[in-house]
């Protein structure tokens, strides 16, 4: 009978650690869920922020070459006034050849006039 006994208090006691285990395991799962559940909005939100960040990236590429590409476009101020004067070459060729009216506006011309008229006096 004894032994008996003592084989039930070592099952009990055997009993008692596996529930305590269950237990544990049990609560280390739920805590390991509860994890996961807070980092998928996190996750999300880490995603959509780098989305957000590529966008942004995109955008100010664009902006720079936009950039570039205005302050390629503005020449010295020598060469504009070259290539302004290589436009009106022809212009004023036939003018001083006669074969043309003068090549500017009538009212810049009688402004030129009474610059050069103004001028020399």
């Amino acid at each position: 009978m004894t032994s008996l006994f003592t084989q039930e208090i070592r099952l009990s006691k055997r009993h008692e650690k596996i529930v305590s285990q269950r237990l544990m395991l049990l609560q280390q799962m739920e805590s390991k869920l509860g994890n996961q559940n807070t980092e998928k909005p996190s996750q999300q939100q880490a995603e959509t922020a780098f989305k957000r960040n590529l966008s942004l990236l995109k955008d100010i590429e664009a902006a720079e070459k936009s950039l570039q590409s205005k302050m390629q476009s503005h020449l010295p101020p020598e060469t504009c006034y070259w290539a302004s004067v290589e436009e009106y070459i022809p212009k004023w060729e036939q003018f001083l050849l006669g074969q043309a009216p003068y090549p500017i506006s009538v009212e810049n011309q009688k402004e030129a006039e009474n610059t050069v008229l103004n001028g020399t006096r």
